[in-house]
């Protein structure tokens, strides 16, 4: 939950910016990993410190170093270029904070590095893969323009530089997770955190909204399923009598996103499986060149080939074919749903009694159709913070209203209708210790973890050599980065 208005001093500065570094702001960022430290110090324009005016024209050079990883100039404002890229507001973002977390990164990679952090190299290279196909993606395949982009005179080049990256931004990932992943509040801290905010201080939390949904499903007909599964056995009768491609059918027939990659999936792990159950049985099970029966998911019906094991860890792909829907079993999941609005409209049942009985969405029927907010985990949904598509359906809804019938789709269901409403309203208000209690809650973690990253940083910062070139020498950073 974003605060409207946080305490000047006190939760503004660390609970907006620290907080938001520590749950991974800066993600794994493009910057340069050497051992190479060089002292020259850069030669650089003396800019507005915002990040509004973007143009900087300098000769690159080192900017700092931490340990023995280097920062040069430019890595900061190709991590500007990635951000704005990705959608990311920086307009009240300095680049001095933006060069403090790349300190900050910098720091943690080079401590899990003396603290032998294992990395899992397997994991690295198909992150590595995944964000070269889904940059060229955006890009139309335009693998030259990406290699000017990052300054690169080959592919293999800016694979090697981008896997240093990856795995430079996973080992500081493991490290912070290691000094802040045990770190819990009690009750008790909770209401010391919040009694310690002066009552003129206390954040002002935004309007909310708690809302409730029936959907319905349109049916897949028995005979739906059985013409994907005999069209997959074709497939695996095809791969093993005939020799044809696992690949190229994934790649024309798959109805899932890796089918442009011929159906390859994030390698798998025994300790770490990630997929569904039903997935990790059939691969589990399978031997190494071998290819599943038809089995199904919540996603629709699969076959698998295991293409490697490397003892714990296993590389496959699939394809996945979903049961097409009947356009009689579409008009009668939408007449169902018009007969159930109907019966709230006039009054035989209420909104949390006909989702109990006829909506087909486990999560939220047996909540009376009440949705939770994947954020908070409560009932509230802060208005502002909303993701758009779901405010686009209940903008114009009063509260006890009724929205008209919506056809929508998730990543299960390619067609499913729905029916919202607003089950209650809270207005803008102070925070609330007993309503508000689980948003205070996670203030007073982040609070906490603030101030064990900070003791962390301060102690290693003693420790670790640490220079900063240029302009950086100016910034006012909240870590004591220049040992003064």
């Amino acid at each position: 939950m974003i605060l409207q208005k946080m305490p000047s001093n006190k939760i503004n500065s660390k609970l907006i910016i620290k907080a938001a570094l520590l749950v991974g702001f800066i993600s794994f960022n493009f910057s340069n990993a050497q051992e190479i430290i060089d002292d020259e110090a850069p030669k650089v324009e003396k800019t507005k410190d915002t990040l509004v005016n973007k143009t900087r024209i300098k000769a690159d050079g080192v900017a700092a170093v931490v340990g023995d990883f280097i920062i040069l100039e430019s890595d900061l404002d190709r991590e500007i270029a990635q951000l704005q890229a990705q959608g990311a507001d920086l307009k009240d973002l300095t680049r001095c904070e933006l060069f403090g977390s790349l300190l900050e990164n910098k720091l943690y990679a080079h401590q899990a590095i003396q603290d032998s952090v294992i990395v899992n190299e397997l994991f690295i290279k198909s992150r590595t893969e995944q964000q070269i196909q889904g940059i060229l993606a955006q890009t139309k395949g335009d693998m030259e323009g990406l290699l000017e982009f990052y300054k690169k005179d080959s592919e293999k080049a800016l694979r090697d530089e981008m896997y240093e990256i990856n795995k430079n931004g996973y080992l500081a990932q493991e490290m912070q997770s290691k000094v802040i992943g045990d770190i819990e509040v009690t009750p008790e801290e909770v209401r010391t955190f919040f009694n310690d905010i002066p009552k003129e201080e206390r954040p002002i939390f935004g309007t909310e909204l708690k809302l409730a949904q029936i959907v319905i499903i349109p049916e897949v007909t028995e005979d739906a399923k059985q013409a994907v599964i005999d069209q997959l056995n074709d497939f695996k009768r095809d791969i093993e009598e005939n020799g044809s491609s696992f690949v190229t059918k994934a790649i024309f027939y798959s109805e899932d996103g890796s089918k442009s990659d011929g159906g390859k999936l994030p390698t798998m792990n025994r300790k770490q499986p990630r997929m569904v159950k039903e997935f990790r049985d059939a691969v589990f099970n399978m031997q190494e060149g071998e290819i599943s029966e038809p089995f199904e998911t919540d996603f629709g019906f699969h076959i698998v080939f295991l293409e490697k094991v490397r003892g714990q860890e296993y590389d496959v792909r699939h394809i996945l074919l979903r049961p097409k829907l009947s356009q009689e079993a579409i008009k009668k999941a939408n007449d169902e749903i018009k007969e159930v609005r109907a019966k709230i409209m006039d009054g035989s049942l209420t909104f949390a009694q006909a989702a109990r009985e006829f909506s087909d969405e486990k999560e939220t029927k047996f909540e009376g159709g009440q949705l939770t907010n994947p954020t908070t985990q409560d009932f509230n949904f802060e208005l502002t913070r909303m993701e758009p598509e779901l405010y686009s359906q209940i903008q114009d809804l009063k509260d006890g209203e009724i929205s008209e019938v919506l056809q929508d789709e998730d990543r299960v269901n390619t067609i499913k209708f729905k029916i919202l409403t607003v089950t209650d309203r809270i207005d803008d208000h102070e925070a609330d210790f007993a309503k508000d209690y689980l948003k205070i809650k996670n203030l007073a973690l982040q609070d906490k973890q603030v101030k064990a990253v900070e003791k962390w940083q301060k102690e290693t910062i003693i420790d670790t050599y640490i220079k900063i070139n240029g302009e950086y020498r100016d910034c006012d950073f909240q870590s004591n980065w220049l040992k003064k």
